[in-house]
């Protein structure tokens, strides 16, 4: 028999350096956040301000991951936080969350939730890429993006499946049961260049197991998600184009000051 708790979700959020959006998120989550639920932040060894805040709170479960010598950071420091959340949750579900994202609107876990429905072959819930940019920006985005096209005409061999939808990790939620019977991990797949979780998704659909594919922007009247924000606040850790750096620091600035933003970060009760 599980012992894992029915009607309840555990939310991992992975932090590394990312003070005003953490505290943004997790406010978020105390904020619009009705559904049984307990809170598990894994700090990656930020050893900053951003762990102070943390250590401030005692409505989070918090797990300091120590990086070993020699460990990448990045991407795969994230997909192994996420691991580790998976190893403690002792819910029904679990709800993988970016520190850069966060939830705009009363209920969202309950709606999401509640596209499992009864069927318990459906192990994942989730959207793909969840864009800030308008919907017409996106829109045309995709319409020119050369690369995919080329790839297409080309008809790119992709063995690994880089190029395979995948529902991703900024807001997924899962059946913490089958992940533990199947044995899956957030870092299945990093030997092959994939991003965390990505394998994870492949195996669950390769397996038989049903998934619910929402719509990124469906997804985007629950959670605002501000992309690659950790790399442009901590940019001289990763390898960004100076372009890139400044267009997602216009992004994170927009994003920390629109009005469900300010409200939110302007609400210190929200830390008690």
């Amino acid at each position: 028999m599980s012992n894992l708790a029915d009607g309840k979700a555990t939310i991992c959020v992975v932090n590394y350096k990312t003070l005003d959006l953490t505290r943004l998120c997790l406010r978020s989550i105390r904020r619009f956040t009705t559904y049984p639920h307990e809170v598990i932040v894994i700090d990656n060894d930020s050893q900053d301000a951003s762990l102070d805040y943390l250590k401030s709170l005692t409505w989070i479960r918090l797990i300091e991951r120590r990086a070993k010598a020699g460990e990448p950071g990045g991407g795969y420091a994230h997909a192994a936080g996420l691991d580790l959340g998976l190893e403690s949750c002792n819910t029904e579900f679990f709800v993988s969350l970016h520190s850069d994202a966060y939830a705009i609107k009363d209920n969202w876990l309950n709606h999401l939730v509640g596209c499992f429905g009864k069927d318990r072959q459906v192990a994942c819930v989730g959207s793909g890429k969840i864009e800030l940019d308008p919907k017409w920006r996106a829109l045309l985005k995709k319409a020119t993006d050369l690369r995919t096209f080329k790839r297409k005409i080309l008809r790119k061999p992709d063995p690994v499946g880089e190029f395979r939808y995948y529902n991703r990790t900024i807001c997924s939620l899962y059946r913490t049961d089958i992940l533990r019977k199947e044995a899956l991990s957030f870092l299945m797949g990093r030997e092959s260049g994939l991003t965390g979780g990505k394998k994870l998704y492949f195996e669950l659909v390769d397996r038989g197991y049903r998934t619910v594919e929402l719509h990124p922007w469906h997804m985007g009247r629950y959670i605002i998600h501000i992309a690659h924000a950790t790399q442009a606040v901590n940019s001289r850790e990763f390898n960004l184009r100076k372009r890139t750096i400044r267009k997602y620091h216009r992004l994170v600035a927009r994003a920390l000051f629109s009005e469900p933003a300010l409200g939110l970060l302007a609400d210190n009760s929200l830390d008690r």
